[in-house]
């Protein structure tokens, strides 16, 4: 298993912000505060979760069209579906709210 080497930070005010995670053969910067609303919207400065899921997702599905397709990649690409579903439900609630992109609850 390789060895995970992470550092999460937070805001002034107590709230996730970026930080970095590495494994063997990756680097992860992390999305550093909220985005923001509106006119006060700005662009991305690291990956969200639902990217690496994607990422994970792309890599599973490139060895089910190989001769390493298996049962058990299929499980694996089921669930990463899955907790993409529920992420990207969470994103679609909060804009709802007219909350996402910022660190309001």
């Amino acid at each position: 298993m390789t060895r995970l080497i992470e550092e999460h930070w937070n805001d002034v005010d107590g709230n996730p912000a970026g930080g970095v995670t590495s494994g063997q053969g990756f680097t992860i910067s992390w999305q550093n505060g909220p985005l923001g609303r509106d006119e006060d919207r700005k662009e991305p400065n690291g990956a969200f979760v639902e990217d690496i899921i994607r990422a994970a997702m792309k890599r599973l599905q490139f060895y089910q069209r190989s001769k390493f397709n298996c049962g058990a990649n299929a499980r694996a690409i089921d669930d990463l579906d899955r907790a993409l579903f529920s992420l990207e439900a969470r994103t679609a609630e909060r804009c709802k709210r007219g909350v996402e992109g910022t660190h309001e609850e």
